[in-house]
């Protein structure tokens, strides 16, 4: 049941930042409670949330819609998880919201708490315009993780929904249109050795050298990446490839048996992780496992993909980009080089583009913060947003 006092009140976007970075929805937690906090929000202003727990039952995404349930409508879009904390210099409590000087501190104000609050915010004056076009509230989880919530909650968007028209994603632009990001592909290759005492290495087969070899291997993907270029918006340029987690070996005095990596590539136009998944399993094949597999016939290297994000794709007719241009008045659209839930839109069939508050400068940072500036401006562009909406 709704909190009548939620119902009755009119709530500034300051203030509904300061209640969803209440809440602690860093990847590795829950972000149920402030999943039930919006749709009892929603459901007093008379929104029906219809929410999806995940199928570890740790989270849940929401969809609400306002206005006619009729297509040609516009989905908002963002995501509820934020990164940790640990390790990082605060000054105050991360997930207590502080106000200095025109800006709002705390973990997820400008990844992307700050939309989604001035989207929740503005509620009552949205059903006040009398839309005839709905807009589409979709909160998801685990983007920051890999966009591991977006794929399930856009088939059931696309499932259960008239279709829309456009989708735009919240992510921190400063308030300026992107219409292309890159891509992400995570990965983890788990090597296999023969363990032996380390007074006679030849006896065993070190699983963390073939990771060192394989190491070397992937920066020589990077430099043909880099070598080939791409699309001289994003920076850097080029499809990248990095390694960015090693785990191996038990002591100093045993030849480790295992040995995994944690290796991304970003992509450009989306093909540059299908190639090196492939060119990495034939150097694999090829080379390093039969020098291995001549001292153990029991070695292995199996690499798994935990994540696939495709970019999106700058190019062609697009309702997202020229909806945004007409309401902002913006003739040039940039990109962003980090991987959004904006690709994902476009390969379901949803015209996409990014247009959110706040600098990407302080996502993910010690002492995050939003100016108030950037949560005006984004108020500014949905009442715009809502005009249209309402045929004005």
């Amino acid at each position: 049941m709704a909190d009548a006092r939620l119902a009755r009140e009119v709530i500034q976007p300051d203030e509904m930042l300061g209640r969803l970075v209440a809440f602690n929805t860093v990847s590795a937690r829950s972000n149920k409670l402030l999943i039930d906090h919006v749709a009892d929000y929603l459901a007093g202003h008379g929104i029906i949330a219809k929410t999806q727990i995940s199928p570890d039952g740790a989270k849940a995404d929401l969809i609400a819609t306002i206005g006619p349930n009729e297509p040609g409508g516009v989905i908002l879009s963002g995501h509820t998880d934020v990164v940790p904390v640990e390790g990082q210099d605060w000054q105050s409590d991360p997930f207590a919201m502080r106000a200095e000087a025109g800006r709002l501190y705390g973990r997820g104000t400008a990844d992307m708490k700050g939309f989604l609050a001035v989207a929740l915010a503005l509620v009552p004056e949205i059903l006040a315009a009398g839309l005839r076009r709905p807009l589409h509230l979709v909160l998801s989880y685990d983007e920051e993780v890999g966009c591991l919530g977006a794929p399930g909650l856009i088939k059931r968007f696309i499932r259960d929904f008239p279709n829309a028209s456009a989708a735009i994603i919240g992510e921190p632009t400063n308030m300026k249109l992107a219409n292309a990001h890159k891509g992400i592909s995570a990965f983890e290759t788990h090597i296999t050795g023969k363990p032996a005492h380390s007074s006679n290495p030849d006896a065993g087969v070190s699983a963390i050298s073939a990771a060192a070899e394989l190491i070397g291997f992937l920066q020589s993907l990077a430099a043909d990446f880099k070598a080939r270029g791409g699309d001289a918006r994003f920076t850097p340029p080029h499809a990248t490839l990095s390694v960015g987690t090693m785990v191996g070996g038990n002591a100093i005095n045993i030849i480790p048996e295992n040995c995994t990596l944690g290796w991304e590539c970003r992509s450009v136009t989306g093909d540059e992780a299908d190639e090196a998944l492939t060119r990495t399993e034939t150097h694999c094949a090829e080379t390093l496992l039969p020098a291995m597999r001549a001292h153990a016939p029991e070695a292995a290297i199996e690499t798994t993909r935990l994540a696939n994000v495709p970019p999106l794709r700058a190019g062609g007719a697009n309702a997202a980009e020229e909806l945004v241009r007409r309401l902002t008045g913006q003739n040039e659209a940039g990109v962003i080089s980090f991987a959004a839930e904006a690709g994902l839109f476009q390969e379901a069939g949803i015209d996409a583009a990014i247009c959110g508050p706040g600098s990407i400068n302080q996502a993910h940072q010690a002492n995050e913060y939003i100016e108030v500036a950037q949560l005006d401006a984004c108020a500014a562009f949905l009442r715009k947003l809502a005009k249209w909406a309402a045929g004005a």
